[in-house]
């Protein structure tokens, strides 16, 4: 038996936006790695219908299982590191998760709620914490309070917590 639970492949926030990697270009120069968990563009997934009404693959799409996936199209990448912790001679094999990091140009960051009562916006519009943050924004730190330009920020949900991916330039503010 089949079960459909999603029929809409038009809307954005229905596709997938995560992927595992199987395979680095040997010209590309990235600190990401084979095995490496990765938050993607949602166009890599996406399904589409062309203008005859017949449903297509993205351009990404190489095979059920496999997409090429341009550098600035993943915003974020995880490590699943395996530590080998030594106790009496004997090696056990622990399974560590490493922290998000965002690639250049992109950083994460995790809306507010508005305590203003008179307000009907349950967020603080263009402000929010810093989650996860790169080497282009120096001086501002995971946990930092920041601002960002208006229509710039774009919404994921990644380890069951809404974020906002924010391009780097658009970071306007740390607030002290």
């Amino acid at each position: 038996k089949e079960l459909i639970l999603n029929t809409e492949i038009f809307n954005h926030q229905y596709i997938s936006r995560e992927a595992i990697v199987k395979y680095i270009p040997l010209v590309t120069d990235t600190e990401i790695q084979s095995g490496d968990e990765v938050i993607v563009h949602h166009n890599v997934f996406r399904r589409w219908h062309n203008m005859r009404g017949i449903e297509k693959n993205s351009k990404s799409y190489i095979d059920e299982n496999t997409y090429a996936i341009k550098e600035d199209q993943i915003f974020a990448y995880k490590r699943n590191i395996l530590k080998n912790t030594n106790t009496c001679g004997g090696g056990i094999l622990t399974h560590v998760e490493d922290e998000w990091k965002s690639t250049p140009g992109h950083c994460f960051v995790k809306p507010i709620k508005s305590n203003n009562k008179f307000n009907i916006e349950k967020e603080r519009p263009l402000i929010g914490i810093m989650k996860y943050t790169n080497k282009d924004l120096p001086g501002i730190n995971n946990g930092d309070l920041v601002g960002f330009t208006p229509s710039s920020e774009y919404e994921f949900i990644i380890d069951g917590e809404r974020l906002y991916r924010v391009l780097t330039n658009s970071i306007s503010i740390k607030y002290e």
